[in-house]
């Protein structure tokens, strides 16, 4: 069936639009009827509808642009319809089962045809046919792919009389072999759908009354596998004429043929489990079914780490899905999963991801948990350790909440020493005479004042 699906998937050399499309193929695509293809491509010149099951020429008259129509392979019996196809230039119905001849007289109109073929119907078999298409249509340069010549076609006009007799003579034998053969292949239809369904039930009749083991039932596939290879040998093997219909009865085979294989491959094929991402412990595994190429690096700067994936260049951003975890970062790309397991804990509110719209690569900047208060810890650590103090330099961590600017003016003097030489500190001797409290005494014990 001709759907607008179809018709843009074809039409992808032309943006998937398909009111200006000039050229298209629908070749192989098991269409049997010619539907809206003149109502949405009316800017058609080339088309291509070889090997199909069309049986009529139909809704292409309005194709006024149209050049060329290649319909060979196909159960095409009456060249007809083509009146409105002005700008026609070549036809090709090769190997249909065009019989009547006289039916080329419906393309008298189409005064651009320059070529026409008719290679493999019955019609070419008819006792003066050439002479016959040749008078009939005077715009035809050649025909089958042989150049008309002039006297040829002076010839076949003069005895185009006599001709046209023979042709319609060998025309009413044609279409009275074509009534039996049609006959012929009712009662062969009505045959096998007897026969098929009469097997069906003798199948529902077996499974509904009798009770296997596996063993048995292997044995019965095994036996049912063999009958099917045997008809199937059996259908091919029949000699058979070439008809529309015996044509159509091998499509409907094979069809049967390829779906009961889909049916028995769907029943026979294994579901691939889920992977698995986070153990039943809690643990979060490491996973690339993308398979694509990643970088894990630490800024310590900056207190974060930065996952560098390389993500597809033309990929969709719509297609990609990131879940940051404190302990893992999970992304999606096209539904693959890649999840990887971070080396220390990051604050997820604070993440960002970006996208770079020249390499296409996904970055994301995630920052570490803070873990201060080393202060506390360093002063705890030193003071349970009073021996190794003496050995080993101190350095002491503050807490940043804490901190505050140094003032230089109180360590040191703003009285220069006269002295050349570095500043020394000199202790300030406090004179108690000098002191308006009698009752001050100097402990020794107690270090001077600065």
């Amino acid at each position: 069936v001709v759907t607008e699906d179809l018709i843009r998937k074809r039409a992808e050399h032309n943006n998937c639009e398909i009111f200006s499309l000039e050229e298209i193929s629908l070749h192989q695509q098991e269409i049997e009827k010619i539907e809206y293809i003149d109502k949405w491509c009316k800017e058609l010149k080339i088309l291509y509808l070889q090997n199909n099951l069309i049986a009529k020429i139909e809704n292409v008259g309005r194709l006024k642009k149209l050049e060329y129509l290649n319909l060979a392979l196909n159960n095409i019996e009456r060249i007809e319809n083509l009146e409105g196809c002005e700008s026609l230039q070549k036809l090709d119905f090769t190997v249909n089962f065009i019989g009547e001849l006289s039916s080329v007289e419906s393309l008298q109109n189409n005064i651009h045809l320059q070529e026409l073929y008719l290679v493999g119907n019955p019609c070419t078999d008819f006792k003066g046919y050439r002479e016959f298409v040749v008078a009939t249509l005077h715009q035809l340069k050649f025909l089958d792919g042989k150049k008309i010549e002039r006297s040829e076609r002076i010839k076949a006009t003069q005895d185009l009389p006599t001709i046209r007799q023979w042709i319609r003579e060998q025309e009413e034998m044609h279409l009275k072999r074509r009534v039996q053969e049609k006959h012929e292949a009712e009662r062969n239809l009505e045959n096998k759908n007897r026969s098929k369904s009469k097997t069906q039930s003798e199948k529902q009749g077996g499974v509904a009354t009798v009770t296997v083991t596996s063993d048995i039932q292997t044995e019965e596939e095994h036996i049912s596998d063999a009958d099917e290879e045997e008809s199937d040998k059996e259908f091919w093997e029949k000699p058979t004429q070439f008809t529309p219909e015996s044509r159509i009865e091998t499509h409907r085979h094979m069809e049967e043929k390829r779906k009961a294989k889909e049916a028995q491959s769907e029943a026979t094929k294994k579901k691939k489990p889920p992977r698995t991402l986070i153990t039943a412990d809690g643990r979060a595994l490491n996973v690339n079914e993308p398979k694509v190429d990643f970088s894990l690096t630490e800024d310590d700067d900056q207190n974060q780490i930065i996952l560098d994936l390389a993500i597809y260049r033309f990929l969709d951003t719509s297609l990609i899905d990131v879940d940051i975890q404190p302990s893992y970062v999970r992304i999606k790309v096209k539904g693959k999963v890649f999840q990887l397991v971070l080396p220390t804990e990051v604050k997820p509110d604070s993440s960002c991801a970006k996208r770079s719209q020249t390499t296409g690569h996904l970055v994301i900047t995630m920052p570490k948990v803070s873990t201060l208060r080393f202060a506390l810890r360093t002063q705890r650590a030193l003071r349970s350790r009073p021996d190794e103090t003496s050995t080993q330099m101190e350095k002491l961590e503050v807490d940043p909440s804490c901190h505050s600017r140094l003032n230089l003016a109180d360590i040191v003097q703003n009285k220069k020493s006269n002295s050349p030489g570095p500043l020394k500190l000199q202790p300030v001797v406090t004179d108690v005479s000098k002191s308006g409290n009698g009752e001050f005494e100097d402990d020794p014990d107690v270090p001077p004042l600065i």
